[in-house]
């Protein structure tokens, strides 16, 4: 897929700044706006990983969403349950829940 304008200005911000979770998540969202799911996941799994002592619970859904676009459901179950117990130990009842309901569509 072709780079948007928008994907190349997050990458320059990245560029100053790495491990920006919001720009890592931006582009990861450009990348599935543009159609780009397989690209999306690769940005987002590096999201998951970089934020792996504060997670950004939004990663986990998107790639989720991501992966079943992709009919990759076991590896967008795997995300789902640890994006759950991310969710859980940050409190954040709602995104636990999403997750929780897509994971049940798809299981």
């Amino acid at each position: 897929m072709a780079r948007t304008p928008r994907m190349a200005q997050i990458e320059a911000m990245l560029a100053d700044d790495p491990n920006d979770a919001f720009l890592r998540y931006g582009l990861a969202m450009e990348h599935a706006s543009a159609g780009d799911d397989a690209e999306c996941v690769t940005v987002l799994r590096d999201l998951i990983v970089r934020t792996a002592e504060a997670p950004y619970v939004p990663a986990f859904l998107q790639c989720g969403q991501a992966l079943v676009r992709l009919d990759r459901t076991a590896e967008a179950c795997e995300v789902l349950r640890a994006g759950i117990g991310a969710a859980a130990r940050a409190g954040d009842t709602h995104a636990q829940g999403e997750m929780q309901g897509l994971l049940s569509s798809i299981e």
